[in-house]
């Protein structure tokens, strides 16, 4: 077996960590914050897509809302990083990804794993000769973050990816190496970890039961598949989930003295790679205490809702749609909404999107844009009231269609040439599909059960009485959720494969 071969079968690197490089730099001195910023390296900006979901909009002035951070793992070999990975020099991938989704009230958090074998739409994404790739259907999600073999892989278009797939808009997104992973596990003096069983494969030895790993050791545990639980990338991300929970509590419980801290942020920081709103120490601190007051109890960590596809993976719907509907909500797994405590809920985006003057105004193609408003659902008034909603927004070509009793989804179907219009079309409709259809003409709103009025749609997702705990098993949600959902504050060695 060639070593590139070996090499796609690990997961590259231990992502999660750069929730505790964040927390790290709190406290260092002003003194400190030069080296730190020499330190970090930002990716490029002009490689995020022009054509984003829309930013939350803040309950009242000077509400908080909510933040979508996305994490990836680096195995790049490049800088000593081959020391920890094994393997040959090349371009780097990434085979980990986790979106953590702060919640507006900023005390509670979800950590979305992506299985990096989904097949999912890449988007354009910039080259480094400046031109755009043509977007390509049913790839492997890391196969993003390899778009033009660059050494250092490319994150703008895994982020570009992430928007695409699940409609949220990324605020940051925070690149981790191997060094980086190593080096905070030994700044922490090892972090507790639950090995399934012995392994002695392809250079990785671990001992089963509890312990503590730092340095090589954590790397190992987070990016080895064979040899340890089931041999599958889904029971590797949940080993991953159990260890950055066992890496936060340790963080919360112990705190950081200066010595610790300031080899930690200057060793963490040399592998760390970063979009430019994260490109400073400063702006690493100020993120970290938005977050601070975050409780493991109130941490939940998930699978997007998967199912295999031959060696692939592919989502579950319509669980996984249910799933990023809740956190473009800003809604708890179990549905709850945070509105009354500075959310951004999906009725006040809404509102403010038919407010003028709320969103950037439509140039003058978009709001003349042919738009075909259509009863998926048989409720007497939907396409009425959609139409309204859109002629609201200041879209000027709105007519009703025939029809169409017995969709599940609301969608938005639109020729190419009108995307800009289309995806302002689908802003008004959280939880609206987007589905290109070339040679159309126009666009047609197919309104379905969730797409009712811009103003209900929270209400139609259901509330238990019981609060979330983030400990155990939420209830009133898809299975395809439920069945993938872990507390952070749950038994390590609890549930450390998807078969178990």
């Amino acid at each position: 077996m060639g070593s590139s071969t070996r090499r796609r079968r690990y997961l590259r690197t231990a992502i999660g960590l750069a929730a505790v490089l964040v927390l790290s730099v709190v406290g260092a001195g002003a003194w400190f914050y030069h080296r730190l910023d020499n330190n970090i390296t930002t990716f490029d900006a002009g490689g995020v897509a022009t054509e984003r979901p829309p930013a939350p909009v803040p309950a009242s002035p000077g509400a908080q809302v909510p933040v979508n951070v996305l994490l990836l793992g680096s195995d790049t070999r490049d800088d000593g990083n081959n020391a920890l990975g094994g393997g040959d020099d090349g371009v780097g991938n990434s085979d980990t990804a986790i979106l953590v989704h702060v919640y507006a009230d900023h005390k509670h958090a979800v950590g979305v794993s992506i299985p990096r074998d989904t097949l999912v739409t890449i988007p354009s994404c910039k080259l480094t000769d400046g031109t755009w790739t043509k977007p390509r259907t049913d790839q492997m999600f890391n196969s993003a973050f390899g778009v033009g073999q660059l050494a250092k892989g490319n994150p703008a278009c895994t982020q570009n990816t992430v928007e695409k797939l699940t409609g949220l808009r990324i605020d940051h997104t925070v690149v981790v190496d191997f060094k980086g992973a190593a080096a905070m596990t030994d700044a922490l003096g090892g972090v507790e970890a639950c090995v399934p069983n012995d392994v002695n494969e392809y250079g990785i030895q671990l001992k089963k039961g509890m312990q503590k790993l730092s340095g090589k050791s954590a790397v190992d545990y987070l990016r080895a598949r064979h040899g340890i639980g089931d041999n599958s990338d889904i029971g590797r991300m949940k080993r991953q989930q159990a260890f950055l929970s066992s890496m936060i509590k340790k963080v919360q419980d112990q705190g950081f003295s200066l010595p610790t801290l300031l080899p930690l942020a200057d060793a963490a920081t040399k592998s760390l790679t970063v979009d430019e709103g994260l490109g400073t120490a400063m702006k690493l601190v100020d993120f970290a205490r938005s977050v601070e007051d975050i409780k493991l109890s109130d941490v939940t960590f998930v699978t997007a809702p998967w199912r295999f596809a031959g060696e692939r993976v592919r989502l579950v719907q319509p669980d996984a749609d249910e799933l990023w509907k809740l956190l473009r909500e800003d809604r708890t797994l179990d549905g709850h909404s945070t509105a009354g405590t500075g959310a951004a809920t999906a009725s006040a985006a809404a509102s403010a999107s038919a407010s003028p003057g709320a969103n950037v105004p439509l140039t003058p193609d978009q709001a003349a844009a042919p738009i075909t408003v259509v009863n998926g659902v048989g409720t007497a008034g939907l396409a009425g009231s959609g139409a309204e909603t859109l002629k609201g927004r200041g879209f000027q070509n709105v007519t009703l269609g025939a029809n169409q009793p017995g969709k599940q989804h609301t969608e938005v179907s639109y020729d190419p040439t009108l995307k800009a219009a289309a995806d302002q079309v689908a802003a008004l409709f959280p939880g609206a599909r987007t589905v290109e259809e070339p040679g159309s003409g126009g666009i047609t709103l197919t309104l379905g059960p969730d797409g009712q009025s811009p103003g209900t749609q929270l209400d139609s997702v259901s509330t238990p009485s019981a609060a979330p705990t983030g400990t155990g098993t939420p209830s009133g949600i898809p299975t395809g959720i439920a069945e993938n959902t872990r507390g952070a504050d749950t038994d390590p060695c609890a549930d450390l494969t998807f078969g178990s």
